[in-house]
């Protein structure tokens, strides 16, 4: 059994063995952020990651509306967003909304950071925040009715804890990028799959959860060992050159190569019986 978890803002389940399921819990608000929310995200998601009873991670919001329409921009404008135009000095003022904002990248950045893979299932409204966390996750998949937007031009701001950064990295196309999110355009479930924003696309909500606990489970069935180093290889050689990447993969491996889950993969399949692998 996973370690105990007392979320107030998520539901966490464990629908099959190593496989950990976080919901985001307000539907009546369209499951918008406020302060307290991320980070509490932050907070599971670093727990998730050294959890070894847990190899593959699921986020989705409940009900049926959304999957998060954003920040509650209602919360965030007597807190991040309050007014700035008091006598204060700017730079002061300058600092504290840097550590502010910094804060929030880095409860996003759990999910990029998290040792376990994360997959991200999107239906509804999709907008804003949104994008942040599916960026920063492993995998999206979403449900055909998902309205996406990179909405944060329409409040005013350009965004700031993610999408910009790996946005463009992910579909690989800068255009399309600048125009989704110059405009705050509403786009959708096929326009996302065409671009490859996610990988897939399903009928309904509760058909991507299916889907993506399937994922979860092969995922888990895997060497954490592997999987683990898979993850860290790929997000650090989106982030360097093809050199970089290559040495830290052999530093890696150097490592890595001496566990007992390459024996137990090879002797499985030679005598065709599904391996089992330690807890990490």
């Amino acid at each position: 059994m996973a370690a105990n978890y007392a979320p107030k803002h998520f539901n966490i389940t464990f629908p099959q063995e190593y496989v950990a399921h976080v919901e985001i819990n307000r539907p009546n608000q369209l499951n918008a952020f406020f302060e307290a929310m991320w980070i509490e995200l932050g907070r599971i998601f670093n727990q998730l990651s050294v959890d070894p009873a847990v190899r593959a991670i699921i986020i989705s919001g409940a009900g049926e509306k959304a999957f998060t329409a954003g920040l509650d921009v209602k919360a965030a404008s007597s807190g991040l967003l309050s007014d700035t135009t008091s006598d204060a000095d700017p730079a002061r003022k300058a600092v504290h909304l840097r550590r502010n904002v910094t804060s929030f990248q880095d409860c996003v950045s759990t999910l990029e950071k998290c040792e376990k893979p994360v997959i991200v299932v999107m239906h509804g409204f999709s907008l804003g925040l949104a994008i942040d966390l599916s960026s920063a996750a492993d995998v999206r998949f979403c449900a055909k009715n998902t309205k996406f937007a990179v909405k944060e031009v329409d409040i005013g701001l350009a965004a700031d804890v993610g999408t910009l950064s790996r946005l463009p990295k992910i579909v690989g196309n800068f255009g399309w990028v600048k125009d989704v999110a110059l405009t705050a355009r509403l786009f959708g479930a096929e326009e996302a799959l065409s671009v490859g924003f996610v990988s897939r696309v399903f009928d309904s909500k509760q058909e991507a959860i299916v889907g993506a606990t399937e994922l979860a489970g092969l995922i888990a069935s895997k060497s954490p060992i592997a999987v683990q180093g898979t993850k860290e290889l790929l997000n650090w050689s989106r982030d360097h050159t093809v050199q970089d990447g290559l040495r830290y993969t052999t530093i890696w491996n150097s490592a890595a190569l001496q566990t007992k889950d390459v024996s137990a993969a090879l002797l499985s399949g030679i005598q065709k019986r599904k391996p089992t692998f330690e807890k990490l």
